[in-house]
């Protein structure tokens, strides 16, 4: 978002409360455990009691808890280290000895965590062991445990260099040393994002443990798995490949100005699996644990609309323990490429002990399998599809570990939703996109072909869908509050505000730090205006998010998105994030600005720790499992960055160049699975272009699909400080007029420059023009804030410091 907040969330709070809910560290620390990835293990882990234990790295005392930026700069009343939690622990016995030369070193060398916006440091440098010392620490213990850290953060993606994707050559000499002095070494990767790990098929290392930033409880959680007092339950929601220029986004990331989707849905394990299967190191979904399961299919079953498949989990192995049993369906392709196999449906069992068996039951939606045909290949344009042919199930650990658990056939190609073209690309900036083509030896290959583009007016299709007005109701002006107490209606109430009050409700208070809340909010919406506080409209305060509350206050520092899904556990993130929601009431936020809902399109992306997944159907259900349990308590969820914010370099700028399959499939179909489960009250869209167009202007994501097709009925805001623009179809309509007429209700935080505090009045001064907005297009925005406001009353306008001085 910005850097306005840098120095208040980086300055811990004088007068703060550094009390946190004991139960809302419990689910943290948990959750942390549970997303914990064991990628290898000899049988090293869990580490025995007593296991005399040697820890390097700098990184066992400098933790990284969570990434940079909005994202997670929070104030954490504290923050755990694996080096004190494994101490504390008393589980093992920690060198004492090497402990106190890193801590010392430590303390003379203090990490930098950067004080300048988008210039975060990717790592901290590492101390120099001699090998005698190395040596001396084999001779004295069991095991070497290296920590290696690396950091990640909004405006600044990882690049191709020691250091951030890479090793320095510092860690590569630290893991030398230690693998040749030591019988067993556990490496440790404290991470937001993925990164090279090429390197395990050069050292040898017995036990890998992929831990994402865990947020304040992450030393604890990383000491309970290490130690075995809790099962490692993690599996990837994002394949890891051998070679970054193996990833099939790798030649179209983060260019400045244009960014071609030319891998289309082949994006993640859908290409690796389809194409390059041996350019995998680590495949999607995979996660290892201390015990064994088997999964056998029981049976499948088909209806008009679902599938369901139930497949028995045995614990096979001699420790208690929960499996993730992930469902695959492979789509013929007759006339439509598809990849080899997707993500259908998964459910996580219940710890089951050492012979115990659990009977799961996978239900998969028809719809939910169903193809966008783009192009008209099928005969319907612009519709889902089922195609026929037979589909084929498999059921297993990960995409790779599966068995076939049954077929379904489909006699003849099946409409399933029909619908318009909407965000097609536009025909001069065509491109070729991935298809399959199959090989001379009759397997898959890449090919490609041009894709389908734009073929109809916008102009014409906002101009037939334009809102009417609501009449102004007669006698006295009735109250926001008369709306609360259910004795006037709210179109009455709308129908009754000037258009200058209309105009106020479409902006943010101008400012982040609003004195409307508790301080260093990101800002308020709704009440902004004396005007508009007179008529009984409360404010909402809006604040950063979402691995925490990010205020001057002490708040919770919670696990990173990414560490959330890869828990895949719907459920238990819910059960965080309620809890998370009742922080929000204590501390003055009612909307929090999260969850990140984009796709790992790339891991270079350096905002990926605030997302969860390469694919949609996992971002999606732990994105609605967090926004259901935040807007529980009556608080507020704002999923972004609506849409295809995948790359952070030139973000306000670049323009997403993604067709109309790739949207449906990938990019949007986690935003859907989200409204539907969830129902958010408020969604942010993002800073670049989608096809042409600036996220917070695009008529067709905001206003044809999310509420047309969708019927999301909350309200939509921009990112903070939008670009601004005039309308290329309406040409009197520039800046925030264009936006409400794109059905973007609130500019946050509602000034015209950067950190400015002018309030951009486009929408006002362009309903006083006879081609400007509409009545009805401003009154659209209102109800949509005050539907937002009154669902959430009596929580608004909490921790006030203070009046909006008015222009």
């Amino acid at each position: 978002m910005s850097e306005t907040l840098l120095s208040q969330k980086s300055t811990t709070a004088e007068a703060g409360d550094r009390t946190v809910d004991p139960a809302l560290a419990d689910a943290s620390r948990a959750l942390a455990a549970r997303g914990t990835v064991l990628l290898t293990n000899d049988g090293t882990l869990p580490l025995a009691a007593g296991t005399r234990t040697a820890l390097f790295g700098r990184i066992q005392k400098d933790w990284i808890a969570v990434g940079y930026g909005s994202g997670g700069d929070v104030n954490p009343p504290y923050v755990t280290n694996l080096l004190d939690s494994l101490r504390e622990s008393g589980s093992v016995q920690v060198d004492e000895q090497l402990a106190a030369r890193y801590e010392a070193w430590c303390a003379e060398n203090p990490a930098d965590p950067g004080e300048i916006w988008g210039a975060w440091p990717r790592h901290y440098p590492e101390m120099p062991l001699e090998d005698a010392a190395v040596n001396e620490a084999a001779r004295r213990n069991d095991v070497a445990v290296v920590v290696i850290g690396r950091a990640a953060g909004e405006d600044r993606d990882a690049v191709l260099e020691p250091g951030s994707y890479y090793l320095t050559d510092e860690e590569r000499g630290l893991l030398a040393q230690v693998t040749e002095a030591f019988e067993r070494t556990v490496v440790v990767v404290d991470t937001g994002n993925l990164i090279d790990l090429a390197w395990l098929e050069e050292f040898s290392v017995d036990a890998l443990v992929l831990a994402w930033a865990g947020g304040m409880e992450a030393g604890n959680a990383i000491a309970d798995v290490l130690t075995g007092a809790v099962e490692p339950g993690g599996r990837l929601t994002a394949t890891i490949a051998r070679r970054y220029e193996d990833c099939p986004a790798a030649p179209n990331f983060g260019d400045a100005a244009v960014t071609n989707y030319a891998e289309d849905i082949f994006v993640g394990y859908r290409y690796f699996e389809t194409f390059a299967q041996d350019a995998v190191l680590f495949p999607f979904g995979f996660g290892l644990g201390y015990t064994e399961f088997d999964l056998s299919p029981v049976d499948l079953t088909t209806s008009e609309g679902t599938i369901q498949l139930s497949v028995r989990v045995t614990n096979t192995g001699g420790c208690p323990g929960s499996e993730v049993v992930q469902a695959y369906v492979e789509v013929p392709g007759v006339a439509l490429s598809q990849p080899a196999r997707a993500l259908a449906a998964y459910a996580r069992t219940p710890e089951l002990a050492p012979g115990e068996s659990h009977e799961l039951r996978l239900s998969v939606d028809w719809a939910d399998i169903a193809s966008y045909d783009d192009a008209g290949v099928t005969g319907h344009r612009s519709a889902f599809v089922l195609e026929p042919g037979t589909y084929r199930f498999h059921v297993g650990h990960d995409v790779r570990r599966t068995s076939e658990a049954g077929t379904a056939e489909v006699l003849e190609l099946r409409v399933v939703e029909q619908l318009e073209e909407a965000a097609a690309v536009d025909p001069e900036h065509g491109f070729d996109r991935m298809v399959v083509r199959t090989g001379a030896d009759g397997r898959p290959e890449v090919g490609y072909e041009p894709v389908p583009t734009r073929t109809e007016s916008l102009r014409e299709r906002i101009l037939s869908r334009l809102p009417g007005a609501v009449a102004a109701p007669e006698g006295e002006q009735p109250s926001f509050q008369d709306v609360l107490d259910g004795s006037v209606d709210l179109g009455a109430f709308i129908g009754s505000l000037t258009p200058r009050e209309l105009s106020d409700i479409a902006y943010g208070d101008v400012t982040m730090d609003s004195p409307l809340g508790a301080a260093g909010n990101a800002g308020a919406i709704g009440g902004v205006s004396a005007a508009l506080r007179a008529r009984g409209v409360i404010p909402a305060i809006t604040t950063d998010g979402p691995s925490g509350i990010r205020i001057a206050d002490y708040a919770s520092l919670l696990p990173c998105g990414t560490a959330l899904a890869s828990a895949w556990d719907p459920a238990a993130v819910r059960e965080l994030s309620a809890l998370h929601g009742q922080e929000m009431l204590r501390k003055g936020s009612d909307i929090l600005l999260g969850p990140g809902m984009n796709i790992h399109r790339d891991p270079l992306c350096g905002r990926n720790f605030e997302y969860f997944s390469e694919d949609p159907l996992v971002s999606g259900l732990t994105g609605a499992a967090q926004v259901a349990g935040i807007q529980s308590q009556g608080v507020a969820a704002c999923p972004k960055h609506f849409a295809c914010n995948n790359q952070e370099f030139e973000r306000i700028w670049v323009d997403a160049r993604v067709s109309e399959r790739a949207l449906r499939e990938i990019y949007l179909r986690g935003f859907r699975i989200m409204v539907r489960e969830s129902s958010p009250w408020t969604i942010m869209t993002s800073y670049n272009k989608i096809n042409g167009v600036w996220g917070h202007y695009h008529y067709d994501l905001v206003t044809t699909i999310l509420r047309g097709e969708w019927g999301f009925e909350g309200l939509v805001m921009t990112d903070w400080w939008m670009r601004m623009a005039q309308d290329p179809d309406f040409p009197a309509l520039r800046d925030s007029a264009y936006r409400v007429r794109a059905g973007v209700d609130v500019l946050m935080p509602g000034s015209i420059e950067h950190s400015g505090a002018t309030k951009e009045d486009s929408v006002y001064e362009s309903h006083r023009s006879p081609d400007g907005l509409t009545l009805g297009e401003m009154q659209r925005t209102a109800r949509h804030v005050l539907t937002y406001l009154a669902a959430v009353h009596p929580q608004g306008h909490r921790m006030g410091r203070g009046e909006r001085p008015e222009d």
